[in-house]
């Protein structure tokens, strides 16, 4: 069992794992780059790239918990050699998962115009956030099926494949985008904006179709739906539920963030987009190391294995540290680089490069968040998880937003903002970790 929490072994799972990771927001980060250079209304288009990809990474991620469920339990069953009496769950999961995803977006878009004007979006701002979102929320469901897919090869110990997809989804876009916003001359007309929600879609739907079939052709995982109910299910709806109950109150925070810096202006919401695009693609990168303690954890929860577990925990949030460090530091030295990729307004750039500090140098912070929350997925101790996130919300993010604007702060207090939520996060996680892990090792 020493074998499996090795450097090696590690980072074997969490390579692809940041890979795979990854594919949502390089997805998002292409259509804001490519959007934020369109020469007429770039800025614009840009601010509602930033509006629509905060409100739909919130139902994504709402939904999307349920991968981190499913991972769970497979990998715990797996851990305790009884792989094989969980074997119907992962198709009862899944159309649980997509029939609810479908319900959510039949129910929104009606309300498009309604919800973006919430967001305060306003004038030609808005006008773009419908026309996009009209789009790109077509691809809501296909993205969860293949995420609820990653949860199935996760839970086997395998990330090789979600990478491989995961490849291709950003490859296709990035291709797509170029060709749809930019166009060929004579052969495609260029459609801006609704061109990279069209990228986007497309892409969407060959990582659907892609995971499918390697799902039936690489495991003996069935998604034919079979009765009965299956006795895990039960436990997978209750962890989701504690999962999409914490996904609400982070994507609160990311909503009450995006929403101050658009009442701020074109401008600011702009830079603050490019800021959250880089800091969910480090988010992301960072959770590589958080997907493999998932993984591990899980199987050494299933097999008993505390001492192990301990150790692997140590492991995987060193190498996540380790990870941010560079991370920032390679953004300390090249903050303007970094910028001028998303947009060449020179306008949003200073105030971008005004307040990119505080996103880098709390990244070692993110670090133990990010790494402990993959660890407690794993764990099954989705009800912490949920009391953790409402309570850095409520008693960290809001209060310290609302100083910022009490003490005008404007961009950099809602920075300090989100570095104060970080903070709790991570720090409540290595207590708990600590006070319960660490004595059933020593027993």
């Amino acid at each position: 069992m020493v074998s499996i929490i090795s450097f090696r072994n590690i980072n074997k799972l969490a390579v692809p794992a940041i890979i795979s990771g990854i594919a949502e927001p390089i997805l998002s980060a292409t259509d804001t780059a490519i959007v934020g250079n369109i020469s007429i209304h770039g800025t614009e288009s840009l601010a509602a790239v930033g509006i629509v990809g905060t409100f739909l990474s919130m139902l994504i991620w709402i939904l999307a918990q349920t991968r981190s469920a499913i991972s769970a339990i497979i990998s715990q069953y797996l851990g305790a050699g009884k792989l094989e009496e969980v074997k119907t769950l992962p198709a009862q999961a899944i159309v649980f998962n997509v029939g609810l995803s479908i319900v959510i977006l039949l129910t929104t878009v009606p309300f498009i115009r309604e919800i973006f004007i919430v967001l305060k979006a306003k004038g030609v701002v808005l006008d773009y956030c419908i026309s996009y979102y009209s789009i790109r929320v077509w691809g809501f469901p296909l993205t969860l099926f293949t995420f609820a897919i990653f949860g199935i090869f996760r839970g086997l110990q395998n990330t090789f494949w979600p990478m491989v997809v995961a490849l291709i989804g950003v490859a296709s876009n990035i291709i797509l985008d170029i060709l749809l916003v930019y166009g060929i001359e004579g052969l495609i007309h260029p459609m801006n904006l609704e061109g990279a929600a069209w990228a986007s879609l497309i892409s969407q739907a060959f990582m659907a179709v892609i995971s499918f079939i390697l799902l039936l052709k690489k495991t003996t995982v069935s998604l034919r739906l079979k009765r009965p109910w299956h006795p895990e299910m039960n436990r997978f709806l209750i962890m989701s539920g504690n999962l999409f109950i914490r996904s609400l109150a982070l994507n609160a925070t990311l909503i009450l963030a995006v929403r101050e810096a658009t009442s701020l202006g074109t401008n600011y919401v702009a830079a603050h987009t490019i800021a959250m695009q880089l800091w969910l693609f480090f988010a992301f990168f960072i959770d590589g190391y958080g997907s493999a303690g998932n993984i591990l954890g899980g199987k050494l929860l299933g097999a008993k294995d505390y001492k192990n577990l301990v150790v692997m925990a140590k492991k995987v949030n060193l190498y996540g540290i380790i990870v941010a460090c560079i991370l920032g530091g390679f953004s300390l030295m090249f903050p303007e680089q970094l910028g001028l990729i998303f947009t060449k307004d020179p306008d949003v750039l200073l105030i971008f490069k005004s307040f990119f500090f505080l996103v880098v140098i709390v990244l070692p912070i993110n670090a133990l968040a990010f790494v402990g929350d993959g660890i407690f997925k794993g764990l099954g101790e989705t009800g912490f998880l949920r009391n953790v996130l409402v309570g850095s919300t409520l008693f960290g993010f809001i209060p310290a937003l609302f100083l910022s604007v009490e003490y005008d702060l404007k961009i950099h207090g809602i920075w300090i903002a989100i570095t104060v939520w970080m903070l709790i996060r991570g720090l409540a996680l290595v207590a708990k970790f600590r006070n319960k892990y660490f004595r059933l090792a020593k027993t």
